[in-house]
């Protein structure tokens, strides 16, 4: 996957997650949830490309750290909305699967730069 496709593909899941976030149930707890995803949800996408334009491996590999943290802890969350049915699941899942896949690369690419590095 090429640096363009992973920033167009990072920019659709925070705008899938902006759309998730407005269909929650307007409730003290979804909207502390809500806000703890669209945080972190859509920081995978700016954070993705803050890291693309690293100077260096180590600056690369400190702001993928952040990208592969955000998009964990967006998993997390849409685990918690899940798990309390707050929506229904066919609503979250394709998103939570998404966020997995994106949550797999970034992990993979932080590995290749790592071994790269030594």
């Amino acid at each position: 996957m090429t640096t363009d496709e992973l920033k167009f593909r990072s920019k659709r899941f925070s705008l899938m997650i902006i759309d998730l976030i407005e269909k929650l149930p307007n409730t003290i707890a979804c909207r502390a949830v809500a806000n703890q995803i669209v945080r972190s949800g859509t920081s995978v996408g700016a954070n993705y490309r803050a890291a693309c334009r690293a100077r260096s491996d180590r600056e690369f590999i400190a702001k993928l750290t952040i990208v592969a943290e955000e998009a964990d802890e967006t998993l997390f969350w849409l685990e918690i909305v899940m798990d309390k049915q707050c929506l229904n699941k066919a609503e979250v899942e394709p998103i939570w699967i998404e966020g997995n896949e994106l949550t797999a690369i970034f992990v993979s690419s932080l590995k290749t730069v790592k071994a790269r590095n030594g």
